[in-house]
């Protein structure tokens, strides 16, 4: 399969659609999820093309983990999280539905359970203070 660049992300990196950015490095960018399935859930991807983990250049990979890693260290502090879960899914068989490489970073509650995938979209304004508290945490270090 190849690479689709008019999927979500391609265009939110064009800056053809709006997104609330949390992160961003050389190679890769953090965004809020719009449908998050916990508060704090944030989506990184690489800035340079590449459908799947699959498919991504080593490079891709390195720079997405270090900021899953920094993301995950932030969600954790800003939502006072006991725990995080990662997903990551490869191909319409794996659950991937935007076809550009992503990692979920979810921050997680003792006994909170997850919402369900694609329960609703959430509201621009509750988004933008979930983001402000992950970026005040990113700058707290």
């Amino acid at each position: 399969m190849s690479y689709d660049d008019n999927n979500v992300f391609a265009k939110i990196m064009r800056g053809e659609l709006p997104s609330e950015q949390v992160y961003e490095d050389d190679m890769t960018l953090a965004l809020m999820d719009i449908m998050p399935r916990s508060d704090g859930h944030v989506l990184v991807i690489p800035k340079d093309p590449a459908r799947t983990i699959l498919d991504a250049t080593p490079e891709q990979l390195d720079a997405c983990i270090r900021t899953v890693q920094k993301l995950s260290r932030a969600v954790m502090k800003a939502f006072d999280a006991d725990g995080v879960t990662l997903t990551q899914a490869n191909e319409a068989a794996g659950g991937q539905e935007v076809f550009h490489l992503h990692f979920h970073v979810l921050p997680r509650h003792e006994g909170v359970k997850l919402r369900k995938p694609a329960s609703g979209m959430e509201k621009p304004e509750v988004l933008k203070a979930n983001a402000d508290r992950i970026r005040a945490a990113l700058a707290n270090g």
